[in-house]
């Protein structure tokens, strides 16, 4: 019999999907991605025992899903695969990205928490939401409510925006609705622009800092670093120099990275948490597409750059 003991700290919720990028006039290339699927991707491959509760289609673009999550040492008890379409994003202009969403009745929005394993509420330590799995109903209203579940049971909050075309007007009170709920709230500097176009980021900031004081704001700024705000200070972390490929997954790396410093290392202290996120983000920087760094690749670039 399973244990609680036996289940993951981290559990992430939200989509995962195939990637169609166009690689010529009449060539395209697929991929299995997704932001959240890649948090807890991430997180697994860095050795941190993580579950990604989320579905998939029961068929080659679902399967490559499977596969790369048991390369990745998910938890496998909390992936379901159901007999529905893929969900697909069609990137048809990679720079400056260009996309669109396929999908009205797609395996994502079939997760069903009701098949989760036994004890996982107890078991779980950080739950983290984000992207638009929060915006595709009914999928969207059940992760508020696991996140409110969770919360209840004692474990952190993890909410990265992540700013899509999905998001329509009121995505901004949204945001603010998951704030609250948070005690980790990760987000970009494109994205903060997004989200509310009518103020400065500073402004942004010191709104989201009265909805939610006490929480972590990891405020990401690509090649000009990332900012921590805690309830005790602010944090500045440089980013990690290398030959950059694309920046596929690097938000979702970065987040990835910082959870996983929190858990495996938790005295660490808030400065080495932001360089493992940094070093995490730069090592999946410098490949071509989603990439899931293993801790010793992290570690190895924080020691060149040390």
């Amino acid at each position: 019999m399973t244990t609680a003991a036996a289940l993951p700290r981290l559990l992430v919720f939200g989509e995962a999907l195939t990637d169609f990028v166009r690689t010529g006039q009449n060539t395209w290339q697929s991929a299995a991605g997704g932001s959240c699927w890649n948090v807890a991707r991430v997180a697994a491959t860095l050795g941190l025992p993580t579950g990604w509760g989320g579905a998939v289609s029961d068929d080659l673009f679902g399967k490559e899903i499977v596969e790369k999550s048991i390369a990745a040492n998910l938890d496998m008890r909390f992936l379901q695969v159901v007999k529905k379409p893929p969900f697909m994003a069609i990137v048809h202009n990679a720079n400056p990205p260009e996309y669109f969403f396929l999908g009205t009745d797609t395996a994502d929005l079939a997760f069903d928490e009701r098949k989760l394993p036994d004890g996982w509420l107890d078991a779980c330590e950080i739950a983290h939401f984000g992207c638009i799995s929060l915006v595709r109903q009914p999928l969207a209203a059940r992760l508020v409510t696991i996140a409110e579940m969770l919360k209840t049971h004692g474990a952190k909050i993890s909410f990265d925006p992540n700013y899509r075309n999905l998001m329509g007007p009121d995505f901004p009170a949204f945001v603010e609705r998951m704030a609250g709920l948070s005690d980790i709230i990760k987000l970009s500097d494109e994205d903060i622009l997004k989200i509310y176009p009518d103020a400065t980021p500073a402004e942004s900031l010191a709104r989201l800092r009265t909805l939610a004081p006490q929480a972590l704001i990891v405020y990401t700024r690509g090649s000009e670093g990332i900012t921590l705000y805690t309830p005790d200070g602010e944090y500045e972390q440089a980013a990690s120099r290398v030959t950059v490929a694309d920046t596929v997954g690097a938000g979702d790396s970065c987040i990835g990275g910082f959870i996983t410093s929190m858990l495996t290392e938790p005295d660490a202290g808030w400065q080495r948490h932001l360089q493992f996120a940094a070093a995490t983000a730069a090592v999946v920087c410098s490949h071509t597409g989603a990439y899931a760094p293993t801790h010793a690749e992290v570690e190895a670039l924080i020691g060149v750059s040390a």
